[in-house]
């Protein structure tokens, strides 16, 4: 957009854009980080064989004939979704740009992601498969809303602003995440029963089907306060939306070689965020696997997380606008490095130290994904923000699939979280070193788009 159309938004539909962080956050936190990966596993471990309760479950069971321990049943779930989301998510971005609506293709997404969660009120008993499906089916729509949610960000907001507004949109969006799970410890802690496990699994599944309801409900504030902003490619579109989306899509990735700096980025954003997802991603079933602790002692941690996440981002927006945005996703890589390896040597059946290391996280998690996304904004052509989010979601938000693939393999293997959780240093490193490595005011440069006066 230009300077002027920019300008032109007013803040109600700014924080329009911001309620919809607030509205798929409560999957985020609620569903992916706390409840299910231990609800999942707990219900494919009945499946295997292994008694309600049982500490040390090595049995198996065996999906379309396959062999999986019931460990790893959730991890290798996880790395397909994102399988299916590289085929979904850059068409999904295609779609978007070239329909002159956006907001319809944000609804569909979101709503069916949201019924997909709900629905999980159905996984009772063995039905492992079930829980695997549904969850396919919501987090690959959740990443196809992100997509779609990203794009406006460019249309929001100028060069020089997008870190401020990504930072907010990330910070409200952990104190919505937060809000709901404070509700859900408030549930476990007064219905749960000591000793009868059969009533926390119905606890846990009540409050994953919450996280849908309050998915769907918030998603109709943006749907109300934000305005359609067609781009370039939508104003040229005169055919069937659907099918120029697929033709476009091919065009684009056959012409994305002529922005090498962008897909430099892009490679190491997809390195480093794929270790962030999957430290989000499998956080819980450490803690409770590994660290033998309550799900209480779970839920208080990831509060923790919420809300310094909430401080934790405007700080480092505010740290990005005095140092740069680049410099500032660099140092929270660092910190990154410094939670994971404390995070082997942490002491089972201890909760404060989880809830500090919990802190630790909070203070460097939301900045880092707020002010990638602004950072790989400056970097996309005009006129292609949703086919590049698109490329971009693949690895964001829960969609990660290395990370999550080499811990269930790890665990398969040596039987070990411990192992499996440190081996994600490898993706805080290699991601740091290759940003690095891109020179952003060049790439911004050859990207066609202005850059701001800090990077």
């Amino acid at each position: 957009m230009t300077t002027m159309a920019v300008s032109t938004v007013g803040a109600r539909e700014r924080r329009g854009w911001y309620m919809y962080d607030w509205a798929n956050s409560a999957f985020q936190t609620t569903v992916i980080t706390v409840f299910l990966g231990p609800f999942l596993t707990t219900v494919t471990e009945i499946a295997a064989g292994c008694p309600l309760g049982t500490d040390d479950c090595t049995g198996r069971v065996h999906p379309f004939g396959i062999a999986v321990a019931a460990g790893s049943f959730y991890p290798y779930v996880v790395s397909l979704s994102v399988l299916l989301t590289v085929f979904v998510l850059p068409v999904m971005g295609a779609v978007a740009d070239r329909a002159p609506r956006k907001k319809p293709l944000l609804a569909a997404a979101a709503f069916t992601g949201a019924v997909a969660t709900i629905a999980m009120a159905f996984v009772t008993g063995d039905r492992y498969l079930l829980g695997g499906f549904l969850f396919l089916i919501a987090n690959i729509s959740f990443g196809a809303a992100i997509v779609v949610y990203n794009s406006f960000l460019p249309q929001l907001a100028g060069p020089d602003d997008r870190d401020k507004l990504s930072s907010r949109g990330w910070a409200i969006g952990y104190l919505g995440g937060g809000l709901l799970l404070a509700f859900n410890l408030v549930a476990v802690t007064v219905l749960a029963v000591e000793g009868d496990d059969q009533r926390t699994l119905d606890i846990a599944r009540w409050c994953i089907v919450s996280a849908g309801i309050w998915w769907a409900a918030f998603t109709v504030v943006p749907l109300l306060w934000l305005k359609e902003h067609p781009g370039q490619a939508a104003s040229k579109n005169s055919g069937n939306v659907l099918t120029d989306g697929f033709k476009q899509l091919g065009r684009t990735i056959r012409g994305i070689r002529a922005y090498p700096l962008t897909l430099f980025f892009l490679l190491s954003y997809l390195i480093y965020n794929d270790g962030i997802q999957t430290v989000i991603t499998l956080a819980s079933q450490y803690g409770t696997e590994e660290l033998d602790l309550e799900q209480s002692t779970l839920i208080i941690t990831i509060l923790i997380v919420q809300f310094l996440a909430f401080g934790g981002a405007l700080l480092l927006g505010a740290m990005a606008a005095r140092i740069g945005a680049k410099r500032t996703v660099l140092f929270s890589l660092a910190l990154w490095l410094a939670v994971i390896i404390a995070a082997y040597w942490l002491p089972a059946g201890q909760p404060l130290p989880f809830m500090l290391l919990g802190a630790g996280i909070g203070l460097v998690l939301g900045g880092s994904q707020a002010l990638s996304r602004s950072l790989f904004s400056q970097l996309i052509p005009a006129g292609k923000e949703g086919e590049y989010y698109g490329f971009y979601e693949i690895s964001d938000k829960g969609t990660s699939w290395l990370g999550p693939l080499a811990f269930g393999l790890i665990f398969q293997l040596t039987n070990s979280y411990r192992v499996g959780i440190v081996s994600l240093v490898v993706f805080f490193l290699v991601g740091g070193i290759l940003l690095a490595l891109v020179p952003m005011r060049r790439a911004i440069t050859e990207a066609g788009n202005t850059p701001p006066r800090l990077i």
